[in-house]
């Protein structure tokens, strides 16, 4: 059995940077499950496919490939036989993410992809009820969030670094909605797990965060 760190938290807490860099602090295997959610919703974006009607969705999951690899130590995010990593921070996929994130069977497609890496492998498991859902018996358990402010500063900062346009005050109503939207899905809402440790990054810096996880996992 793995040695298993479940970080959850809301949209834009930073979950997919801190997640890859405990890993990476402590020789483990970092496994972004939003990523293949992500991965999914891209699929439906590049057909043209309608995500209103969940029996929609269901229908096509069976055509959908979803896969995990690794280079340098890093995960790779298949879809099919494409690599697809650098194409599912898009914001148009991100909300798709989120609407599907809630379907029962889409979950049901990637869970047993995630508890098998989990079983065998020590992973960093970043999503949004991987401490409540996927790995209840998780050794540490982390809930990482900040301010809603915060969260809009640093993805509004992001975009524009990638050479997006976008505007503040709409990347922090995205970013409530999408709390929103998480928080009160019927199927594994977000939620802090009771064993977790919360853990608010407004104020802190990056390598600060990772700190105060690491020395969780160390004892």
């Amino acid at each position: 059995m793995g040695f298993n760190i479940a970080i959850d938290g809301p949209s834009g807490a930073g979950k997919s940077t801190i997640a890859k860099l405990v890993a990476k602090e402590n020789g483990f295997i970092y496994v972004d499950t939003g990523a293949m959610y992500r991965a999914i919703a891209l699929y439906f974006l590049d057909h043209g496919l309608e995500i209103s009607d969940a029996k929609d969705v269901i229908g096509h999951l069976p055509e959908i490939k979803v896969g995990i690899d690794y280079e340098n130590g890093m995960q790779q995010v298949l879809l099919g036989e494409e690599v697809v990593t650098d194409r599912l921070r898009a914001e148009a996929v991100g909300n798709i993410a989120s609407h599907i994130a809630g379907i029962p069977e889409v979950r049901e497609h990637l869970l047993a992809i995630q508890k098998d890496l989990a079983k065998t492998q020590n992973v960093v498991m970043d999503g949004r009820d991987i401490g409540t859902q996927i790995l209840p018996d998780a050794d540490v358990k982390i809930f990482l969030t900040a301010s809603v402010d915060t969260r809009a500063r640093r993805r509004f900062l992001e975009l524009q670094e990638k050479g997006i346009s976008c505007n503040l005050e709409e990347v922090k109503q995205d970013i409530a909605d999408r709390d929103e939207r998480d928080t009160k899905r019927e199927v594994a809402p977000l939620k802090q797990a009771e064993d977790a440790i919360l853990v608010d990054s407004s104020e802190m810096t990056i390598p600060e965060v990772v700190e105060t996880i690491s020395k969780y996992v160390k004892g």
